[in-house]
Parts: structure tokens; sequence; C-alpha cells
């Protein structure tokens, strides 16, 4: 019989990590401005994500502007976005899963194992988010340090990773491992049932004598 509590830690993980993922696709700051190198323009920052990009003054005035076109957009944020939205709503459609097969729940209470087998396809469908969200951060990170170590990439041009990334993939690792919790925790099915035999018929019974 699975672990309730195990479970529940499991989806509490996964959920945080759920929330980390939408707060990651959100953020604007998914490629901050290098000041490294030769690069000291402090004067204002910029900010890149999967939705806008932004500016920062050394006022302290913040402008941002949505992308205008859909089709305009390069293949790396159109990927990204597709990733991520794609991890989110495996997360969702595995925490209604995971509501219906966890042991603290009362959905199917009278099928145990049955319960079990949904709480297992919850956490299979958990970890493929997170693998769907840490190939998304990583996809985007790669990028960015492959064209901040290009030698003909402009100093003014390059960027580092921003905070959204490190969100994004700090989600990704709890999403993983709270559905390999509520994976590893179900039981296989028949374990722990010992085997019944019919209980023997030895001679000496009564009522049977033989001349």
């Amino acid at each position: 019989m699975a672990n309730a509590g195990i479970q529940l830690l499991g989806f509490t993980l996964a959920f945080l990590g759920f929330i980390g993922s939408i707060a990651s696709t959100v953020m604007v700051e998914w490629k901050a401005s290098s000041y490294a190198g030769d690069n000291i323009i402090t004067a204002q920052a910029m900010y890149e994500g999967l939705w806008r990009s932004c500016v920062s003054q050394s006022t302290g005035q913040i402008q941002c502007k949505v992308y205008d076109s859909l089709l305009q957009l390069p293949g790396l944020v159109l990927g990204t976005r597709g990733l991520m939205l794609s991890a989110i709503l495996l997360c969702f459609i595995s925490m209604l899963v995971d509501v219906v097969g966890m042991r603290c729940t009362t959905c199917m209470a009278d099928q145990p194992e049955q319960k079990d087998k949904v709480a297992l396809a919850g956490g299979v469908i958990f970890i493929v988010a997170g693998v769907l969200a840490l190939a998304g951060t990583s996809w985007y990170g790669h990028r960015i340090a492959q064209d901040f170590y290009n030698p003909f990439t402009p100093t003014n041009s390059r960027y580092e990773f921003g905070s959204a990334l490190f969100v994004g993939w700090g989600a990704a690792c709890l999403i993983i491992i709270g559905g390999s919790f509520l994976c590893c925790n179900c039981s296989s099915e028949g374990s722990g049932k010992s085997p019944r035999h019919p209980a023997s018929r030895s001679a000496g019974q009564p009522g049977k004598d033989y001349v």
C-alpha cells in the first residue's frame, strides 16, 4: 500500500514546481544585458522574456514593450514558449489525476490497487512536464551562453542568464522530484499478499473406514 505522507510530499513539491513554472514563464528577466568586458555603460539595463522586453533606466523608470508580431519572433522564443506552456498544461492535468489517485483522498477508496495506478500515472505525467520545462529553460540558456562567447557578437549586445531561468530550473527540478516520489511510492500489484493454499485433506478423516 502506498504511503499517504510521501504521496502528499511529492504532490506538494510538484505543485510548488508548477507555480514556479508559471512564474518563470511570465517573468521578463529571461536574459539580462551584460556588463562584462568593455561594456561599462550602466545608464540602462535591458531585459528580454518570452512575451515582452523591458528597459530599466538608472533613474528607476522601466519601459516594457510586448512583442508586436508572433511570426517575426525567433524560433528560440517560440519553441521555449511551447515547451513551457506544455509543461504547465501537463502539470495541471497531473494534479487532477493525482487528486483522484492519492491515498489521502476519498476517491476510489474501495479500489486501492486502481487508486495506486492512477497516482502512478499522475507521477509519470509530472516527470514528463518537468523534463519539458527543463528542456525549454536549458535550450534558452544554451543560446544565451553561445551568443555570449561568440566573438562576432558586439559587446553591447551580449546578455547573461536572467532570474527567470534560475526560477525555471528550480521549478523543473521540483516537478521531477515530486513526480518521482509519486511513482516510487506506488507498490507493485499483488505485493504483500501471501499465497493461499487450500487446506490439506489428509487421511484419518472420521466416518471413512475401509475394511
